[in-house]
Order: C-alpha cells, then sequence, then structure tokens
C-alpha cells in the first residue's frame, strides 16, 4: 500500500468516528477516487485581495500547495472560516518558512457580500473570485464542503484532501505530509457536559452576547482541548487549553450576530476523550 494511501484512509478514519455506514462508504469511496488525482487550474486565473487589487500570485511549481474551493451554496460567512484559515496560514508559513502557497478559489454567490466579508476580516491573502465557476468544471468536486480543499504535490497530484480549519486531525494530517510536525500522545480522560445546548431568547443585532459552558474533567489524566471549531466566523471560542482532573473547563462563547432572523450555531471540541469532538450549540432570534 501506497504513503499516500496509508494516509488518506488515516484521514477517512479520523473523519468517519462518528458517521454512519453509508456516510464511511461514501468517505471511502471519495478518498479512492481522489488519490492521486491531478488538479486542474484554469488558464490565467485573476488573484486580487478582497476582489479588487489584482496581484502576480504565481503558485504552480511550487513543491506544495493548499488548494481551496469554496463553492456558492449555503452561508457564505460559515463556509470561509477566514479567521481559522489565517491561524493555519500562519502555522504553515512558521514551519515551512512560507514556501507552501495558499490557493482560495471562491465561487461567489454575491461579490459584494464575499468583498464586505474579506474586508472585514482584513483577509490579505490573495483570492481568485471565479464568477463562471470554471475551476469546479474542470474537476467535479466533491459537494461537501471538507472534501473541496487538497494538498498538492509539484505536480498539483492530490496527497491529501480534507478541511484542516475544520478538523485539527486533518490538520496535523497535513502538517505531517510536509514532513514538519509531530504529535505528543495524550492519554484520554472522561468528561462531564453540563449542559450542550443553550437558547439566548431574543437578542439585538447591535451587541455581543456570551455564554459559559462548563466541563468538568472526570477522569484521571488532564482534559485537553486540542481544538475549537466554531461553524460560523460569527460565533468566537474563549477557554483555557488544558485543566487537570475534578476541575471545571469554562468555555466561554460569544456571539456577533451577523444577519436578523432565528439562528442555531455549534461549536465542535476536539478533546482528549472517547467521544471526541464534543458539540456545544447556541440558539436564539435576532430582532431589527
Amino acid at each position: 500500500m501506497s504513503l499516500g494511501r496509508i494516509l488518506l484512509l488515516t484521514l477517512c478514519v479520523f473523519c468517519l468516528c462518528a458517521c454512519h455506514e453509508s456516510e464511511r462508504d461514501r468517505t471511502l469511496r471519495l478518498v479512492k477516487e481522489w488519490e492521486g488525482k491531478e488538479i486542474l487550474f484554469p488558464q490565467n486565473p485573476i488573484f486580487t485581495i478582497q476582489g479588487k487589487d489584482t496581484v502576480d500570485f504565481d503558485f504552480r511549481d511550487s513543491e506544495y500547495k493548499i488548494v481551496t474551493y469554496v463553492d456558492s451554496v449555503g452561508c457564505t460567512s460559515c463556509k470561509l472560516q477566514l479567521e481559522r484559515w489565517k491561524t493555519f496560514i500562519k502555522d504553515v508559513d512558521s514551519v515551512m518558512n512560507g514556501s507552501v502557497p495558499f490557493v482560495f478559489v471562491f465561487h461567489p454567490k454575491n461579490v459584494k457580500e464575499l468583498r464586505h466579508i474579506l474586508r472585514g476580516h482584513a483577509f490579505n491573502y490573495p483570492v481568485f473570485f471565479d464568477e463562471k465557476d470554471d475551476f469546479n468544471v474542470l474537476n467535479r468536486f466533491p459537494s461537501e464542503m471538507m472534501f473541496q480543499t487538497f494538498l498538492l504535490d509539484k505536480e498539483n497530484k492530490v496527497m491529501a484532501l480534507g478541511n484542516p480549519v475544520l478538523n485539527p486531525q486533518i490538520k496535523d494530517l497535513y502538517l505531517k505530509q510536509l514532513g514538519r510536525y509531530s504529535i505528543d500522545s495524550v492519554p484520554n480522560t472522561t468528561v462531564k457536559v453540563m449542559e450542550t445546548e443553550y437558547d439566548f431568547g431574543v437578542i439585538a443585532q447591535t451587541d455581543k452576547h456570551t455564554h459559559v459552558f462548563q466541563l468538568v474533567n472526570s477522569g484521571k489524566y488532564p482534559l485537553v482541548v486540542s481544538d475549537a471549531v466554531p461553524s460560523c466566523d460569527c460565533t468566537q471560542v474563549q477557554y483555557s487549553h488544558s485543566i487537570n482532573p475534578n476541575d471545571t473547563l469554562n468555555l466561554e462563547v460569544i456571539y456577533s450576530p451577523d444577519e436578523v432572523g432565528s439562528f442555531y450555531r455549534s461549536v465542535d471540541l476536539y478533546l482528549n476523550v472517547k467521544e471526541s469532538p464534543v458539540t456545544l450549540w447556541i440558539k436564539g432570534e435576532v430582532s431589527k
């Protein structure tokens, strides 16, 4: 079995710890389908900063590159996760001396909205607004957002797939593939979640709203939070990265409403517990 197959199957196991059999079968098929596949790029794509100033962005001959495609389906802000991408770019740059380019290709449903989001997050990395969706037409990407990001080699062939900003285990896989990362094993403990869902009720759009979830380390080893992944950039999370046995972890969820109406947002906690990730929910109604 090739190294690529081993790593991609490892990724599959990471992604499927809580999935049904039918989902597992589909993911296995996707892994086999995309392993070693060459990703094709449109001729002369135009990269800009925040959809305005054109930049000269040369990535094709790089030894490695990370490519992500964002389609026009669903909540744009939720899909982008720009703050988490900024953090991941810094992580990769720090260990690879800035040698790995990130290729962002967006097929926007609303160009003006996308420009506004990029400006709001001060996202100054080159992006390609693919309004005709040529990139997807050339490659026919899977419909799931999780499988629209790829680590490519110099020949643009897939070394690994999966979204590293949505799952820390996939992030670790990417960094391992780049040959610059190792993870210390942490023994599993157990956790008691005091509540999994909080209802803010009716709240104003102009304010930030905060709730603190509590998790008790009920095991005999430290409880370690390797990552907390919110479903949308409108939700931020603050927490301690580890607590001792019998101590309580206070996880502060800060919600900044992005639109009027009902909302239902989640935060996935990646912990050293058997049932990881643990999902917490906030909901409510945003008034004008």
